[in-house]
């Protein structure tokens, strides 16, 4: 199908974008979340400056069949359409980045963004009482959900955790190579204690690629599907979704309206 082929507005499709550490995914989604075309996938460019970035992403979805609005998910602090952190691209030319405007006007299409793990997220959780999502993947990522509703970002994932190491150092796909499933498991075991005294959850999800990989994982924790960091992007379009998450206020195209420099008072 074209790009240019109208897209029904009572039938959308939604172009779901997964950003990772190793891998850029991508696939469309009907108006239930159910992936029309198998995603397609390419690896993470490095250096990843967002121009870099953006080119990758709009050669990665040309093939793919005509959408009406996009959903990303980036591995990093998000507000209101805008990157404050990327910890696996280097922070500096990501702070404070308008990521949803100028993707949005590269691929002709409105954008919401948010944390990847709460894309994933909201691919996962069931709507009752507090879920956690902690994602395992290059770094470690966290979402906190409260009746289904997103509650504030807890990045965890520069957080020190033991003897100097960050949660992406503790269970990120490093750890998993230098030190073996065993004592990998052990550290997201702890990690989910650590979690569980924070939140006293009711249920935390286990995702990313590496979270199959856990070694018993306590009873009140769920492996989800990986592929929910895509299918979770039909969620950011629901009506009752908080509109604050994407944008300064706009019509909800994605574009952000420039910010007022702070009044001394």
């Amino acid at each position: 199908m074209s790009r240019s082929t109208p897209v029904s507005s009572i039938d959308p499709r939604t172009l779901a974008i997964d950003i990772g550490g190793t891998g850029l995914k991508a696939s469309v989604l009907d108006r239930t979340g159910k992936m029309l075309i198998d995603r397609v996938r390419v690896a993470t460019p490095y250096p990843c400056s967002p121009d870099v970035l953006l080119r990758t992403l709009v050669a990665l979805v040309a093939p793919l069949p005509a959408f009406e609005r996009v959903s990303v998910g980036f591995p990093g602090v998000i507000r209101a359409g805008r990157t404050l952190t990327a910890p696996h691209f280097g922070n500096r030319p990501w702070r404070d980045y308008p990521l949803a405007a100028d993707l949005s006007k590269r691929l002709g299409r409105p954008v919401r963004l948010l944390n990847d793990a709460e894309v994933q997220g909201f691919g996962i959780i069931k709507g009752r009482g507090l879920e956690v999502v902690l994602t395992l993947g290059t770094g470690a990522g966290t979402a906190v959900f409260r009746e289904g509703a997103l509650m504030p970002h807890l990045e965890l994932a520069q957080h020190p955790i033991h003897n100097g190491q960050t949660y992406n150092d503790y269970v990120g796909s490093g750890a998993l190579r230098r030190k073996g499933v065993k004592k990998w498991s052990r550290h997201v075991r702890k990690t989910i204690e650590i979690l569980n005294s924070l939140l006293h959850y009711d249920v935390l999800y286990l995702g990313g690629g590496n979270g199959v990989e856990v070694i018993d994982p306590p009873n009140d924790v769920r492996i989800a599907s990986n592929d929910a960091g895509i299918t979770g992007g039909i969620r950011l379009w629901d009506a009752d979704v908080d509109r604050s998450l994407f944008d300064d206020g706009d019509d909800g195209g994605g574009a952000s309206r420039p910010r007022a420099k702070a009044e001394l008072l």
